[in-house]
């Protein structure tokens, strides 16, 4: 939902703030000196936490003690002033409930408050618990100076309504009170105009005051995006020799936008940042200089600990998850996938008579991931077996949804069928029952693990595809048999294929074969793999632009935004439907350089221009006239005001992007009106015109979309604004009647860039289309204007329709439906009277949503009987070219990998060392040894093992800048190299000579041990073989001065390791070499060497070939490189850091031996032996 209610305290908090600081343009400001002056701020909030009062209510009321003596301190003219306390909790008409205290000092205001807070009241049969409350100087006045102002916001543009009759009586001001409407594309209103309109009945005296005040309460809802502000009373005081008029804004109830939050958010968070209210400023600090502007839920409906979770999720992902909490105690819990067809289910429940049976009320769309649903699907379910006592019934889980665009139902399924597992014996202690039905790419899948489940589980699990109407499985569930209806219906028949999936049907074969004449019938050879296109720019094709066909065979498009995927979907439709053309000319991109992206055309591949701007594009490929705008909702506005500057070529835009900011929908509507643009969107799907062209996603897969038959026109066209649910009527009208002529999803918005009669008229004037559908729901008004054109004939044809969303009367408690406009604001939005007004306009509107396509399939016969629709004959089913992905995702194909990682998987939501999750990498504190322990090795060494690992990595690190892999490092990063040049330079050098003595001494001292020579015999076969011994020997230390680095791994190895017979052994042979001269001792390599033997063999973590295999493959000298690293990068940095500059060695240190002088010998000059000659 776009629209939010904000508090009266933050209302209040944002026109103090922003009142005389919100620019308003010099046209509209008044000339006379009489101006508003802002009343001071004094405003005291008490929020209390509820949850005590189910715990400890001492706690609670400790608790609201404790921020009332708070207030003492932070608000002392609460002591000084009298007061009005109320509850802050979006609660309409508090007066007239009692709920005012008014005209109190201090003592009476903190009585009642303790009094209320905590109580359970109930206001307009709406019980709720007491916890917020607004403290204000109460201001005498007398009743004539009470006035009523209010803005609002329509398609049209902003209302301000005025009455100088405010006040608790104030009425039906929507009948009473004066009216200035601010259109989208109006300038500003001038003093003039707020003079004449709304003050008619105002003392003269008070003009100039309120016409300041109102221009500027108008300049801040604009700025700060309002959707709503109402003041009542506004009191205006009689103004006085000393004082002018002056204003209070007494009582107040806001929206605002929370899709405007960042355009807005950094003002709304300004404006009641404690420094700037008067109070102590908090530590920490968030996004903005301010806290972020809270949006309570409505009155009686307060977020229920799930409900708060869900909603935490939901923020942090792109996808969907919606959770409302209607009855805790019901037995019917619904799992949904889709905004439109989570609405459909509650009304199918409460069609049935068991609205007080919905438990909840929720949708998951958009695509989310395994965990994300798995998370979903659990609170669901641990809220459905929560109660102790089973229900006598039992219960039913329904988990349904539409068919989907592009959301890989398997992959979903996947966290559902987790949750359902790990929830088993719940399950069946409350005897649920669950009922499957879904659609959509990788939906056999899906469903088939359902099944399986269902065989394993312990309950009840009965399982439907796209063949079965979406909400057919809640009559079965609620009442254990079906609507009864003929769901299928169908004027014509379709392929029947074995499998249920067309892709597989087509790879592997079926019952039916395919025709042999198919494009696609066998792969090109690698000479002709890419197909070019002949630029059509000046062939004159499709001339001119009718807007009531926007969509033709002929249609060429822009896609804003990189989107290969939706690019792909697109071209694979236009191949099936045999244009000869791609509908895709040319994407924009403003964020990469030009370039072009190949696709697929079929089976061969194409070519498809990249461009960083639309006057590119647009030069390049005139006759484009369709744009397909992916830009985020956040630059959506700026791109399409860019593309509208080419509105003589441009003549249709989809605006895909969900969260636009309602006054910019408004802005981009009334520019394209202007302009004579058609807009689809925002918050759409997009549209398809079967066998011409498609938007974007729109159709889902391409299985899908033969399943639909959508390669080729049928005779009904509709309008929807759930994109979900347009798929959902793609196959009710395929299987009922002949097929889809066109259908497009206008969008959940409020403010959809065109409306059900805009694409109604335009099938009206088609003589393509026969039949017209409509698919509204709650909210909005629009499905009105349909009424009326039917009424008064302007729409002939036969027009079917239905609002969704019919269960909201039974809710007793506000709730916001899936899409953003999906919210009625009065009686005349709710889906009941808008299906009662098309009926009585004389449109077919069938008794519930499951009895339309009934009603669908009569019409259609009805039309063929009259002979106003000819039955055609059925094409071929086209051959649907598939990805080499994804159909090695639905498993019909296979390969060898290229490569074989058994020691990390970054595919999951987590990352995993050797199957363990970094996040428990962390939370065991294993170090850097354990981690090494993982990647190495591949699985958890003893901690004494990591901490001797992590040792030889700080031995190791370096040995000073004269060895000659530091040398390397520092020559190279002296010579301008980059870090990991110079890094590389250095560890080239690393091998028997320097560094690499590891494994060889490893592998010396093991061997001989193994072979049970004796020190003696070991030290003489080497001598014998004039080999040294790796790891014996150093150029300054010996015995007498013992290197460190060696004493300190002996003694922790000493203290340790379960066993050192490798080292005791080399210990041996150092008594004898040393004995021959003093520096022959173990060194740090011999013995780093020989203890990782001493580990590997006796940590009990490795078979004896293992540890062996660990030795022959490097791993010794891996550490040696890995703790060098180190200090060679240190090296780098120290000289970088010195700035030195090129280094040249210098002659002093280098013996020139010039030709001849080489081994004392003197080679005679040419020159000297021609002197002689001579």
């Amino acid at each position: 939902m776009s629209a939010k209610a904000v508090r009266e305290y933050d209302g209040k908090l944002l026109l103090a703030h922003w009142l005389l600081r919100t620019p308003i343009p010099a046209s509209s400001v008044s000339s006379t000196r009489s101006k508003f002056v802002q009343p001071a701020t004094r405003l005291a909030h008490v929020g209390i936490d509820a949850a005590f009062l189910s715990t400890d209510k001492t706690v609670f009321s400790q608790q609201v003690q404790a921020q009332l003596d708070n207030l003492e301190q932070t608000h002392p003219w609460l002591l000084t002033m009298k007061l009005v306390a109320k509850p802050d909790q979006l609660i309409k008409r508090r007066g007239k409930s009692g709920l005012l205290l008014l005209n109190a000092d201090w003592p009476q205001v903190r009585a009642w408050i303790t009094e209320y807070a905590g109580k359970e009241v109930v206001v307009d049969h709406v019980a709720g618990v007491l916890k917020t409350f607004l403290i204000e100087p109460f201001i005498p006045h007398p009743a004539n100076t009470e006035y009523y102002i209010c803005i609002n916001a329509d398609r049209e543009g902003d209302n301000i309504l005025f009455t100088h009759e405010g006040g608790i009586e104030v009425g039906d001001v929507d009948a009473k009170a004066l009216k200035l409407q601010v259109k989208v594309a109006d300038a500003f209103p001038t003093p003039a105009a707020i003079q004449t309109a709304l003050l008619t009945h105002v003392p003269a005296n008070k003009h100039d005051v309120l016409i300041d005040f109102i221009t500027r309460l108008y300049a801040v809802y604009v700025d700060l995006h309002f959707t709503y502000l109402e003041i009542n009373p506004l009191v205006v005081l009689d103004p006085t020799p000393e004082l002018p008029a002056l204003v209070f804004y007494l009582d107040m109830a806001a929206k605002v936008d929370q899709t405007a939050e960042f355009e807005a958010g950094p003002k709304w968070a300004y404006a009641r940042a404690p420094q700037n209210i008067g109070l102590p400023q908090k530590p920490g600090r968030g996004v903005d200089a301010g806290p972020p502007l809270d949006f309570p839920a409505p009155f009686g409906r307060e977020l229920t600990k799930e409900e708060a979770y869900i909603q935490e999720l939901d923020s942090k992902t792109g996808a969907s998850l919606k959770l409302t909490i209607l009855n805790k105690d019901g037995r019917i819990w619904t799992m949904v996938a889709g905004g439109g067809a989570s609405v459909v289910y509650s009304d199918a429940i409460a069609a049935l008579g068991q609205a007080d049976e919905l438990a909840n009320y929720g949708e998951y769309s958009g695509a989310p991931t395994e965990t994300q649903t798995y998370e979903y699907a659990k609170t669901i379910l641990d809220l459905m077996t929560r109660s102790p006592i089973p229900h006598p019934l039992g219960k039913v889980l329904i988990i349904g949804g539409g068919i989907a665009n592009f959301t890989n139902v398997a992959s979903t399924f996947k966290g559902i069928v987790e949750a359902l597992t790990e929830f088993k014996q719940p399950l069946i202690a409350h005897k649920v029952r669950i009922f499957v039905r879904r659609g959509g790419p990788n939906y056999q899948e899906g469903l088939r693990s359902m099944r399986q489940l269902g065989e394993t589980l312990g309950v009840e699990i009965q399982v439907f595809g796209p063949e079965t109407h979406i909400t057919e499985i809640v009559p079965l569930a609620l009442t254990g048999k079906g609507s009864g209806l003929d769901q299928s219906g169908t004027a014509t028949s379709s392929t029947q294929l074995s499998s249920g999936n067309l892709i597989q049907d087509q790879l592997l074969g079926s019952s039916t074969p395919l025709n042999a004449g198919s494009r696609a019938s066998s792969p090109p050879p690698p000479e002709e793999r890419m197909t070019y296109f002949q630029d059509q720019s000046g062939d004159g094709t499709d001339a001119g632009h009718d807007k009531n066909t926007p969509f033709t065979v002929h249609t060429r498009s822009f896609i804003y935004g990189m989107q290969p995927r939706a690019v792909q979907g697109m071209l694979d439709f236009d191949f099936i439907c045999k244009r000869e053309m791609p509908s895709v000319a040319a994407m924009i991109y403003p964020f990469g350089g030009a370039h072009v992206q190949k696709f697929y055309w079929g089976t061969k591949e194409t070519l498809l221009p990249v461009f960083t701007t639309m006057e590119e594009a647009v030069n390049k490929y005139p006759e484009v006239d369709t744009v397909v705008n992916f830009a985020s909702c956040r630059s959506v506005f700026d791109s399409t005001r860019d593309i509208f500057r080419y509105s003589n070529q441009i003549r249709t835009i989809s605006i895909i992007a969900e969260g636009v900011p309602e006054r910019r929908a408004r802005q981009i509507l009334w520019e394209a009106k202007r302009r004579n643009v058609l807009i689809v969107g925002p918050a759409t799907v997009g549209g398809i015109k079967p066998g011409c062209f498609k938007i974007g996603n729109t159709g889902g897969m391409m299985d899908n979309i033969v399943a639909s038959r959508l390669y080729r026109p049928g005779s009904v066209a509709y309008v929807s604004k759930s994109g979900g649910m347009s798929n959902e009527l793609n196959n009710i009208i395929s299987r009922t009647a002949d097929g889809v002529y066109e259908g497009v999803a206008i969008g959940g918005d409020r403010y959809p860039g065109s409306t059900f009669i805009d694409h109604l008229l335009r099938y009206e004037r088609d003589p393509g289309c026969k039949i017209l559908v409509l698919l509204g729901e709650v909210g909005g008004v629009e499905e009105y204007k349909v009424c009326e054109a039917v009424k008064n004939g302007t729409i002939r044809k036969p027009v079917i329709a239905w609002c969704i969303g019919t269960c909201a009367k039974m809710f007793a408690t506000e709730v916001q439906f899936g899409h953003a406009g999906a919210l009625a604001q009065s009686d005349l939005e709710t889906a009941d009277a808008k299906n009662r007004a098309l009926r009585a306009a004389g449109v077919i509107v069938p008794e519930t949503f499951e009895k339309l396509p009934l009603i669908l399939s009569q019409t259609f016969q009805a039309l063929v009987k009259k002979g106003i629709i000819t039955i055609r004959p059925e094409p071929e089913t086209p051959k649907i070219p598939i990805d080499y992905s994804w159909a090695q995702e639905l498993g019909l194909v296979r390969k060898p990998a290229s490569f074989v990682s058994t020691i990390c998987d970054d595919r999951g939501q987590e990352l995993l060392y050797a199957g363990m999750s970094i996040s428990d990498v962390f939370k065991e504190d294993i170090g850097i040894g354990g981690v090494l322990s993982l990647l190495w090795f591949k699985r958890r060494l003893p901690v004494y093992a990591c901490k001797f690992i992590e040792m030889v990595l700080m031995l190791t690190a370096d040995h000073g800048p004269a060895v000659s892999g530091a040398h390397n490092t520092i020559v190279t990063a002296r010579a301008g190299k980059d870090l990991v040049s110079s890094l590389c330079a250095g560890l080239l050098t690393i091998g028997d000579r320097f560094g690499g003595a590891l494994d060889g001494a490893a592998e010396q001292f093991s061997s001989a041990y193994d072979k049970s020579l004796s020190p003696r015999e070991f030290v003489n076969s080497m001598r014998k073989q004039n080999k040294l011994i790796l790891g014996i020997g150093h150029k300054i230390k010996s015995r007498t001065n013992p290197d460190l680095r060696v004493e300190i791994i002996k003694d922790y190895a000493k203290a340790h390791f379960p066993s050192t017979p490798v080292l005791d052994y080399a210990l041996a042979v150092e008594t004898l070499t040393t004995s021959k001269k003093d520096n022959l001792i173990l060194n740090v390599d011999g013995a780093i060497g020989v203890l990782f033997v001493d580990l590997l063999r006796h940590s009990g973590a490795f078979t004896r070939e293992e540890a062996e295999e660990y030795i022959n493959i490097g791993t010794l000298n891996g550490l040696f490189v890995l703790g060098r690293s180190i200090g060679f990068i240190g090296h780098f940095m120290d000289q970088k850091r010195l700035k030195q500059g090129l280094y040249r060695h210098p002659w002093d240190d280098i013996s020139y031996l010039t030709p001849g002088n080489e081994l004392g010998r003197t080679v005679a000059s040419l020159d000297s032996i021609n002197k002689k000659a001579a």
